[in-house]
């Protein structure tokens, strides 16, 4: 297994570590509830140092950049990011991921660790006729969440950049730490708010030690990536391998606001997606609020009040913040209406639940 610059510390801190992405990664420390209370109330640290980096550079770099993603990159001022998706040619989806705009020579892309090698693939695949400048720098960059409303005051002693003036998906490149060169960036994926940093590999015990120095007072915690899903998942955030893949379209997930069809751009998938918009769907990824006791679990069947499987659970997790079963699924259209009875096939009982709007919080 790989480890990122953070595995001694994961360690010390007795951490409990699994592998993931073929990454060995921390999964709980304190436990998920606590961890994730700690991040909606207080501030906490995620080692996501497994996610990818590919810098995309060059004269070519916003073609390409156009090309690959449903959303529109075209629209990026110096410092703004983006969440975007990149179509597989055949209505799926290879990955979700981040688009960060430096300017229209240069762009960095955050890619889900899982797909690292997939996507520098299809990435270079699609490059072949545009011509593009490409780095896969993955290996050689570390990234912390860190993440709750109590992260702007505990990071802002650590640099002179106004982090309140860094809005959600925006990013600036600056002294952190004393460390040189960082991108500070507010793309968080726990929807409580706080910062994102990248930086090489050699400075990252130095960073992260100086991050619990500054926010010993206020009972900073690390967080596991266990905790990491269940505030995604009251968020409504996809996740993916779960609730997008290759199989499913950006229209059917719900990300119809991240394809942009404007000005004529051509990308991959256009045509198809073009036509799912105009001509409809016929499943919706939905979520969903159970009605009595129970957890729901990807793969779990969803069901109409006659027993006919209508969708299925994609995600589902019991939400620390409402004490429910929440989650998340492809529903047949007819049921995917907010509001729509539905129910959740648990050990062969069928929990009522209810079709909800998201975020769940």
């Amino acid at each position: 297994m790989k480890t990122t610059a953070f595995n001694k510390i994961h360690k010390s801190l007795g951490a409990k570590m699994v592998e993931f992405a073929g990454y060995e990664m921390p999964i709980e420390y304190s436990g998920v509830k606590d961890e994730h209370m700690t991040v909606r109330e207080g501030v906490g640290v995620f080692d996501v140092s497994h996610m990818g980096e590919f810098w995309v550079k060059g004269p070519k770099a916003l073609d390409l950049v156009a090309k690959i993603n449903s959303n529109d990159p075209r629209n990026l001022t110096p410092g703004q990011a983006q969440y975007s998706c990149l179509p597989n040619g055949k209505g799926g989806i290879v990955d979700d991921l981040l688009v960060y705009g430096y300017e229209p020579e240069k762009y960095m892309l955050v890619v889900n660790a899982a797909n690292i090698e997939k996507d520098w693939n299809w990435i270079v695949q699609q490059n072949e006729e545009v011509g593009a400048e490409l780095e896969n720098a993955s290996d050689r960059i570390s990234q912390l969440a860190i993440q709750g409303p109590r992260a702007l005051e505990v990071l802002q002693k650590l640099t002179d950049v106004n982090l309140s003036e860094i809005k959600f998906y925006t990013f600036t490149t600056d002294r952190f730490a004393g460390v040189e060169d960082v991108i500070i960036s507010a793309t968080g994926y726990t929807g409580a708010g706080g910062f994102e940093l990248y930086f090489n590999n050699d400075v990252a015990e130095k960073i992260w030690h100086a991050i619990f120095d500054a926010g010993k007072d206020v009972g900073i915690k690390p967080i596991g990536l266990a905790a990491r899903d269940t505030l995604r998942l009251e968020m409504g955030y996809c996740l993916y391998g779960n609730d997008i893949d290759d199989t499913t379209s950006p229209i059917e997930a719900g990300l119809g606001w991240i394809t942009k069809f404007n000005n004529g751009r051509q990308f991959v998938d256009r045509e198809f997606l073009t036509m799912q918009k105009n001509e409809g769907i016929t499943r919706r990824l939905r979520g969903f609020v159970l009605n009595d006791r129970g957890i729901p679990r990807k793969g779990y069947e969803l069901v109409n009040a006659e027993g006919a499987t209508i969708g299925n659970v994609t995600s589902g997790t019991m939400s620390p913040v409402l004490n429910k079963g929440i989650g998340m699924g492809y529903v047949a259209k007819e049921y995917s209406a907010f509001g729509t009875g539905i129910f959740v096939k648990i050990r062969n009982k069928s929990i009522p639940a209810e079709i909800v709007k998201l975020p769940f919080i």
